[in-house]
C-alpha cells in the first residue's frame, strides 16, 4: 500500500458543500475519497495538457524551421493569430 500523508485543505464554501454532498449522498465513503478522485482526474487532465503543449511546440519549431529555410512563401502572422483565437473561442 502507498504511504499516506495527512493534509488539511481549505475549500470555498460551495466546493466544501459539493464534497459533503457527495459523501452524504453515498457516492463516497469520505471527503478524502472525493479529493483523491478529483486529484486523479486532475493529474490525468494535466498530463494530457503537457502532451498537447509538447506537440504544439514541435509544430511551432517545425514551422519556424520551414520559415527560416524559405519553404514558406505566404506567411501572414496576423491571419494565423486570428485563426488561433477563433479556434480557442470555439472550445
Amino acid at each position: 500500500m502507498a504511504e499516506i500523508e495527512r493534509m488539511t485543505i481549505t475549500l470555498p464554501s460551495d466546493m466544501a458543500a459539493v464534497v459533503k454532498g457527495a459523501v452524504e449522498g453515498g457516492d463516497y465513503a469520505s471527503s478524502s475519497e472525493v479529493v483523491r478522485e478529483a486529484l486523479r482526474d486532475w493529474k490525468m487532465k494535466r498530463a494530457l495538457q503537457v502532451e498537447e503543449l509538447a506537440a504544439l511546440k514541435v509544430d511551432i519549431d517545425r514551422g519556424l524551421a520551414d520559415l527560416a529555410e524559405g519553404r514558406v512563401r505566404d506567411f501572414d502572422g496576423a491571419r494565423i493569430i486570428e485563426r488561433g483565437r477563433k479556434l480557442l473561442a470555439g472550445r
